[in-house]
């Protein structure tokens, strides 16, 4: 039979460990290089997609000043202008912060302040932007508690952006999405939609569906108490 040392892919070993952390920790190495494999070939299958229908309309969004804290500058910007020179690829989260919404989604507001941090490298390679459908001084309001300097907020209060990319249901309850479009020989063309939260979902399993760019999930997963049963963020801890 072969011992921990002979089947384990590398020979790092950690102060204190005995064999038998060494064998289940092998054998869970061995996992995690099957699931990056599998990720990867996902990531491969999605970049494969044909190009999906052509927007319906060159939808119309209200934007402010880059700087959070200038009242003045509020505008009308396409959809087709939210493509910078050189970037042809728009990636758009719907954040869920409706008018009748006492408060902004917890989960969302989570997500969005680590993405908060990586925008300015995101925005090295694709454009990037926030979409809610409360109107723009309420979304800079709550953006301004927050501190998210990086993001570009829009609002979509005085159009159908929501309603006709699932970010919103019929009865007009806000739901959180991320689409990607992408410009081709001058016409915007839908890309890619997170789904999962439409699909059925297997027993125990969560309707998370946009864990892959939240930090906060993947992180706990690293944990001996991982992701917890009944935990989520809260927009404060005090």
């Amino acid at each position: 039979m072969a011992t921990p040392q002979q089947s384990s892919p590398h020979s790092l070993r950690f102060p204190g460990e005995n064999d038998s952390y060494r064998s289940a920790r092998n054998q869970l190495l061995l996992a995690e290089m099957a699931l990056r494999k599998q990720i990867e070939a996902v990531a491969e299958l999605r970049r494969k997609l044909p190009l999906g229908g052509a927007v319906p309309e060159d939808y119309a969004f209200e934007e402010g000043a880059a700087d959070l804290d200038d009242p003045s500058g509020a505008h009308q910007v396409r959809i087709s202008e939210l493509f910078e020179p050189g970037k042809d690829t728009l990636v758009v989260y719907n954040f869920m912060y409706g008018p009748e919404m006492k408060s902004a989604c917890t989960s969302c507001t989570s997500m969005l302040d680590s993405l908060n941090g990586a925008a300015p490298h995101v925005s090295q390679r694709v454009n990037l932007v926030v979409v809610a459908k409360s109107p723009l001084e309420r979304l800079r309001a709550f953006a301004r508690e927050r501190g998210w300097g990086h993001l570009r907020l829009l609002s979509s209060a005085a159009n159908t952006y929501n309603r006709d990319y699932y970010g919103e249901s019929s009865e007009g309850k806000q739901r959180p999405a991320l689409n990607v479009f992408q410009r081709c020989d001058g016409a915007i063309r839908h890309f890619y939609q997170s789904e999962l939260m439409f699909a059925p979902t297997e027993p125990g399993q969560d309707a998370r569906h946009i864990d892959m760019i939240w930090p906060l999930w993947n992180l706990f997963d690293f944990t001996p108490e991982g992701r917890g049963e009944d935990w989520y963020p809260k927009l404060s801890y005090r």
